[in-house]
């Protein structure tokens, strides 16, 4: 047998498996299908390695005194040297490395020496995919402007207020998990039982989550082509929505759609964004995005339009300058179709898969406005990649002038030179002061956008602080799904993260609870029998103030 190792994976966990690099001084002992080592040698490996910091997103946990294991990946257990039979079970956030006497023995069970992204069996077995986890709405209040209140309470409802000059309506951002990338990415579920993962049994279910919210509008991702004209679109229609659709560029064969109910829009424009651009080397990826325009349908009233947008960024962890250029390119459409005749903006809710985790700078960037990425790596943009030994820096500026857009997120307007002389030519020295500065300009390491955009989610469990996520299969669980709304932000007393909007009219009502990673894997993960995606559906409620 091959020496251990421990290999440190994306997504900030560490993974025993076997290799050339011995993870223990002494070789572990087998106990029938189960090993053990002195802990003290695991200590030394954790300790020499680093594991504490490998944290799952950046800028949340401080470095930890002890190891951080994901329950997924270990089980912990403490046996006395003479009781083996002890087989007492430590979950990752109760065990304390005090807990252990030098002369205890840490049992590995056989389950993580299972191949590589591997769900462990005995978790298969135990749970089979068959429970249901419970999503509470979770209501916001604002009483006075100063003190905001989140209520799980499934019998108050933000609509029993005065409804008079106001507009509610829902929005449900849905990874849907197109076929043909599932099949390609089989490994990624493995926990799955294979009848789970066909599309006759996949594609009922998901239609019965949007029946069963019944949200006014739909931003969805990795919607396959050919089963969006024979059966999403149709389906969706005979339930009273109009859909728009844009396929990713390339030979791909899904895309992005949002769909909106006839008796609450009509449709003013509709702003399709091709990512991939054959004269630009950078963009050689063929995400894309869609913007739609929409006026609500409010009998004896007028209001302003509202701008919803929708794309899927390119996932590679390792290309945030890709990701970056995305972004920009989506949020100059939206400023775009957001500005109005008038000079002002109307409201914007951006959805997406945006495979950038919360705290990483991409996500700061969209909350914040603002982003000097001088000196990033380009595989820290997304916060998916927890190392950036061996990665260049991004380059300045990340994409190059002949892309149109400025460093402010915008459509630059060309400007047409005259060509006429006058006496008021300027000299050499004037030419070359003013070269200098317009270098210096195009070379700043600065962005901005100039929205104010808040996260519906707040990313964390009020109550214990451990990460929400919205993806969760044999690889990892995170958060990569959002749904922003134009906002003034204000944040809610005990609850980090959360925001409340009162900009151009719009408000956060209520939102649809998340799950932890733990809470997702007592009913075996993404897919299962009840939710035939690997991500969840966000959905939340807004009001429109006329």
């Amino acid at each position: 047998m091959e020496a251990w190792r421990c290999v440190r994976r994306g997504y900030g966990r560490c993974v025993v498996g076997r290799g050339r690099y011995s993870m223990f001084s002494h070789h572990p002992k087998s106990l029938g299908r189960d090993w053990t080592t002195p802990w003290e040698n695991l200590q030394r490996c954790c300790w020499n390695r680093h594991i504490s910091s490998c944290m799952r997103w950046p800028g949340h946990y401080s470095r930890a005194p002890y190891p951080y294991f994901s329950s997924r990946h270990f089980s912990l257990n403490w046996r006395p040297p003479y009781l083996f039979e002890s087989r007492t079970q430590f979950q990752y956030s109760h065990w304390r490395p005090d807990n252990l006497s030098q002369t205890s023995l840490l049992h590995l069970s056989s389950y993580v020496m299972n191949s590589e992204g591997d769900e462990p069996s005995s978790k298969r077995r135990k749970h089979q995919g068959k429970g249901v986890i419970k999503r509470n709405w979770e209501y916001i209040f604002n009483h006075n402007k100063e003190k905001t209140k989140i209520l799980e309470d499934k019998n108050v409802d933000p609509k029993c207020e005065d409804s008079e000059n106001k507009f509610d309506f829902s929005v449900m951002s849905y990874n849907i998990l197109s076929q043909d990338l599932l099949e390609d990415n089989s490994h990624l579920y493995r926990h799955c039982r294979r009848p789970l993962l066909h599309w006759s049994f996949r594609f009922p279910n998901i239609l019965k989550e949007i029946k069963h919210f019944d949200a006014d509008v739909l931003c969805l991702q990795e919607v396959q082509e050919d089963h969006y004209g024979t059966e999403i679109r149709p389906s969706l229609e005979s339930l009273g929505y109009h859909c728009e659709y844009k396929m990713r560029t390339g030979r791909k064969p899904d895309g992005c759609a949002i769909c909106f109910k006839h008796s609450k829009f009509s449709l003013l424009s509709v702003n399709p964004v091709e990512f991939f651009r054959p004269d630009i080397p950078l963009l050689d990826r063929d995400n894309i995005g869609l913007v739609l325009l929409l006026q609500p349908k409010i009998p004896f009233a007028t209001s302003p339009s509202i701008c919803v947008a929708n794309t899927h960024l390119l996932y590679n962890p390792r290309r945030g300058d890709i990701k970056l250029t995305q972004l920009a390119m989506l949020l100059a459409e939206i400023s775009s179709v957001a500005h109005q005749k008038d000079g002002s903006v109307c409201p914007i809710i951006m959805c997406g898969d945006f495979n950038s985790v919360p705290g990483s700078p991409l996500y700061s960037f969209i909350k914040e406005g603002k982003l000097n990425y001088e000196g990033l790596a380009i595989g820290k943009v997304s916060g998916q990649e927890q190392s950036s030994r061996g990665q260049r820096i991004l380059s300045i500026p990340i994409w190059p002038p002949n892309l149109g857009i400025s460093q402010n997120c915008v459509y630059e307007v060309q400007q047409v030179p005259k060509v006429e002389k006058t006496e008021s030519d300027l000299t050499q020295t004037q030419l070359e002061k003013t070269e200098v500065l317009v270098t210096a300009e195009k070379l700043s390491s600065h962005l901005q956008h100039h929205f104010s955009l808040s996260s519906v989610y707040s990313h964390f469990c009020s109550d214990t602080g451990i990460p929400e996520v919205t993806t969760c299969h044999s690889r990892s669980a995170i958060t990569v799904d959002y749904i922003f709304y134009s906002a003034e932000k204000e944040d809610v007393a005990g609850h980090p993260g959360a925001e409340v909007a009162l900009v151009g009219g719009l408000k956060l009502l209520a939102r649809l609870s998340l799950l932890t990673e733990q809470d997702l894997w007592t009913v075996n993960g993404l897919p299962n029998e009840n939710n035939s995606s690997d991500h969840l559906p966000l959905l939340a409620k807004f009001r429109l103030e006329l």
